[in-house]
């Protein structure tokens, strides 16, 4: 187990893009969605997944994402690198 494992995307497949081009399921751009695909260390994955939490935060009204994306890494067998928030909001 010497490599740490990739991190999946924080994309939930719901993919719909409003709220000013903010996917309703996950808050990323089509830009960040790219963004992400590019990242390969999972240290960079990780730290892209934690800013989002942060941007889903300024947003509002995504406190869907955080279980829908634990359930995906488990999933996939990864360990999630979501935290519960101590105060959802």
């Amino acid at each position: 187990m010497g490599k740490a494992s990739k991190v999946p995307s924080p994309s939930i497949d719901v993919c719909k893009f409003r709220r000013g081009g903010h996917c309703i399921g996950c808050s990323m751009t089509k830009v960040q969605k790219k963004m992400f695909k590019r990242l390969k260390r999972p240290d960079h994955q990780a730290a892209f997944v934690e800013m989002l939490i942060h941007q889903q935060s300024d947003l509002g009204k995504y406190r869907h994402w955080a279980d829908a994306y634990r359930r995906k890494c488990r999933k996939r067998g990864a360990r999630p690198t979501v935290r519960r928030p101590a105060d959802a909001g």
